[in-house]
């Protein structure tokens, strides 16, 4: 797994109650708020038992042990033992950089001096008043983390494992662009013609057939910016402007892999219409969540099935995206080791 690069750990008011601790790359980290709000986070546990600080208190910025009242700082460092003079060599734990950003905690896996808060992505529409905004739980798939960037690099699935809601009989045979770039991969096409898909039919601005965008970005390691776009039949294709009649989604997809077989899925969605209507957003969010347990229950069934046959598997043409993808991360992750 990548290390040098930013990873969600947690919705923001996730952790508004007091500590929480989470498992990113395999390590347990402990995350809570410092008295000027902002996010800290520490390996879990205690250096002294090995209680998780998950079970301690929140004293000023720091995080107290709830065995024996050890305190740490958002650094790692151990700044109090209770009932004795001095800290006791080995006493510090990790601290981990993080950021909030986007409604969502951001956590630096990797080489502390290499943390950028600047390179945390962009989300260019988030609290404008002319987009809607919607939202969900975190979701924990039973699953590799590549099994999931491998399924949104691949818009073709959605004829098959969302037919009621995203996908459609229009979505099965038009072939996909694949277009490389140094922060990621993208797959688009796109559908001329055909059909509003189910999801969307209530959403698009206009009647009549349409020619629809899909757009499947996802960025090293496991960011994803999905753009849903539909025209009036007759007004799409590559270059051509958006007129009044667009209708856009961009859905925002974090993946933080937990171990080699779980991983934890955040995701919220933009739209360019209606944005101040509520019961729309939550159904939205209900829709979004019914779709994407859809992919859930494959994706960890995939996972059953690649555990029980570790050889090597047959690829088709879909799997084009997936595989340039997964051959660049591999480098990336090579590299960094080497270093």
């Amino acid at each position: 797994m990548l290390r040098n690069a930013w990873y969600v750990a947690a919705w923001a008011d996730e952790i508004d109650a007091g500590p929480i601790e989470r498992k990113i790359l395999g390590d347990p980290v402990v995350l809570w708020r410092k008295e000027d709000g902002g996010p800290a986070a520490v390996s879990a546990f205690c250096s002294h038992r090995r209680l998780s600080l998950a079970n301690g208190h929140v004293v000023g910025d720091r995080i107290a042990c709830g065995y024996h009242g050890l305190e740490f700082g958002a650094d790692g460092t151990c700044l109090n033992v209770p009932c004795q003079q001095g800290v006791p060599k080995g006493a510090d734990i990790r601290g981990y950089p993080v950021e909030q950003r986007w409604g969502l905690v951001w956590i630096w896996m990797g080489d502390v001096a290499r943390a950028d808060p600047a390179t945390i992505i962009d989300v260019p529409h988030w609290g404008t008043s002319d987009w809607g905004y919607n939202r969900g739980a975190a979701m924990t798939y039973a699953c590799n983390y590549l099994l999931i960037t491998d399924n949104l690099l691949d818009p073709s699935h959605v004829a098959w494992v969302h037919p009621t809601s995203f996908g459609g009989s229009s979505c099965e045979a038009v072939p996909m662009r694949t277009r490389e770039a140094p922060d990621g991969l993208t797959v688009s096409r796109w559908i001329m013609d055909a059909p509003v898909t189910p999801f969307y039919r209530d959403l698009v601005p206009f009647s009549g057939n349409a020619d629809r965008l899909q757009h499947y970005e996802v960025r090293y390691p496991s960011l994803a910016v999905i753009k849903a776009v539909f025209v009036p039949a007759g007004q799409g294709g590559d270059g051509l402007p958006l007129g009044p009649d667009a209708f856009v989604m961009d859905s925002y997809n974090f993946i933080t892999p937990e171990t080699e077989t779980t991983s934890r899925y955040y995701w919220f969605q933009l739209r360019n219409v209606r944005p101040d209507d509520a019961a729309l957003s939550d159904a939205m969010s209900a829709a979004v969540l019914a779709a994407f347990s859809e992919d859930l229950a494959v994706l960890n069934e995939v996972q059953r099935g690649m555990t029980a046959m570790p050889d090597l598997p047959i690829s088709i043409a879909t799997d084009a995206g997936p595989l340039r993808f997964r051959h660049r991360l591999n480098q990336l992750i090579t590299a960094e080791a080497g270093h």
